[in-house]
């Protein structure tokens, strides 16, 4: 695998290259399809009926519909014979290029709060605003065509847990990024007592918003102090 030059010093690699699995039994089944293939043929020259018998013209027509799905096997084997997988370091291709990386825009749609509850709306939304991608250049917008007050609020709710999520996404490069996934995971008890003690204070925080969303929705209204803190509602 070669590695690039940039800057007069040698950088790390983008990928790593690696061969697809088991090749050499495959190699071998190849080997004895193309030889009943060429069988085939053999058998087909040797034993075209003579001018004038029956069936002459059914059988080349059956030899050149062979000899031309044949050829085109043989040719498609050469996309096939050495399969190979480029895995990227994405983290390295985002470093090295940041500044080259375009704008992203990411729409989220949802239409009604009861067939697409909020919260699973906001754990979509916040799984996107954790990418590793510079915030800088991604935007993220939500669409609701039922124009729900409540899907309003649980955004709101979100963009606050948001300033405590994202900086523990990137701390401890969580994976999956939607807390709701994340949470119904059990933690790894390989982690040092730092990871342990905010693991557990974020699902305090994230247990605590879907607290005060179904609340609301059970309710069937947002709470009175949020609506008077903001003019949106």
């Amino acid at each position: 695998m070669g590695k690039e030059l940039g800057g007069g010093e040698e950088e790390l690699p983008l990928f790593e290259t690696k061969e697809a699995r088991f090749r050499g039994a495959y190699k071998v089944f190849v080997s004895t399809v193309f030889v009943g293939i060429c069988l085939i043929w053999v058998y087909r020259l040797t034993h075209i009926p003579r001018a004038g018998e029956k069936g002459r013209w059914a059988w080349i027509g059956m030899f050149m519909a062979e000899l031309w799905f044949s050829l085109y096997w043989i040719l498609t084997q050469s996309s096939r014979f050495k399969v190979v997988y480029n895995y990227p370091f994405k983290e390295r291709l985002s470093y090295r290029y940041k500044e080259k990386l375009p704008d992203v825009d990411i729409f989220v749609c949802t239409a009604d709060h009861k067939l697409e509850p909020p919260t699973m709306v906001i754990n979509t939304i916040l799984s996107c605003m954790s990418y590793n991608y510079p915030p800088e250049k991604l935007s993220i917008y939500l669409s609701d065509d039922g124009g729900s007050e409540l899907t309003h609020y649980a955004l709101l709710e979100a963009s606050s847990f948001s300033k405590h999520w994202i900086p523990f996404c990137k701390k401890f490069n969580v994976k999956p990024r939607s807390p709701g996934a994340y949470f119904a995971q059990q933690i790894d008890g390989g982690q040092d007592i730092t990871y342990a003690q905010e693991w557990f204070a974020m699902k305090k925080l994230y247990k605590e918003l879907e607290n005060r969303i179904d609340l609301a929705i059970e309710m069937g209204k947002i709470p009175e102090e949020t609506r008077d803190q903001r003019k949106g509602f």
